[in-house]
């Protein structure tokens, strides 16, 4: 008799939201440790940093019968001078990295997906991070990212700018080109239920 390992769940819907309630909070910053520290061994024990102090921690969180449950998605953004952000610390749990099918919400104002954001839960990480900073005023919008993803946001229409070196990894400067972006209402609606 052969038994098989039943494969893991996964949801194919993904709620983009900002890490407020308790269980959100902790698994934002498990799942970063799990990325960051555990698996690429970037950072010893926690990735935290001043940055941290005031940027937005976004999440994308699956459902296990209607009830969300799990942070299988993280990214943060920060404005470090008038209109100037950052993105950072993007990353998607293992499980979900090759999700290619899923239905979203909290992500774009009518509900309409905009190619090529839904292939990926990274890629619509990126158009939540995008579109909340543009509705705060963003003008420029930035990231190091790390080699083998360049390619990936060359897709999400970003520019490749020089090289450098993170954390002893090779990153590259990179630009978002923010004709591609628009102004997020869910997410400006999310964040004043947050302030409320």
């Amino acid at each position: 008799m052969i038994i098989e390992k039943p494969t893991e769940y996964r949801a194919s819907h993904i709620t983009f939201d900002f890490a407020q309630d308790s269980w959100q909070i902790n698994q934002y910053w498990d799942l970063r440790r799990q990325i960051f520290c555990e698996e690429q061994q970037i950072f010893t024990g926690s990735d935290r940093d001043s940055i941290d102090d005031k940027a937005l921690p976004i999440i994308a969180e699956s459902s296990y019968t209607g009830f969300l449950d799990q942070v299988v998605g993280i990214v943060r953004i920060d404005e470090r001078s008038p209109g100037v952000w950052w993105g950072g610390r993007l990353g998607v749990a293992k499980s979900y990295r090759k999700l290619a099918r899923f239905q979203t919400s909290g992500l774009f104002n009518d509900q309409h997906p905009i190619y090529p954001f839904t292939q990926t839960i990274g890629g619509a990480l990126i158009f939540k991070a995008v579109s909340t900073a543009l509705t705060l005023g963003c003008r420029e919008f930035y990231a190091y990212v790390q080699e083998q993803n360049v390619t990936f946001f060359n897709r999400m229409h970003w520019q490749t700018g020089d090289p450098l070196h993170v954390f002893g990894k090779l990153h590259y400067h990179m630009k978002c080109d923010l004709e591609f972006y628009t102004p997020s209402q869910k997410s400006l609606y999310q964040l004043k239920c947050i302030v409320s």
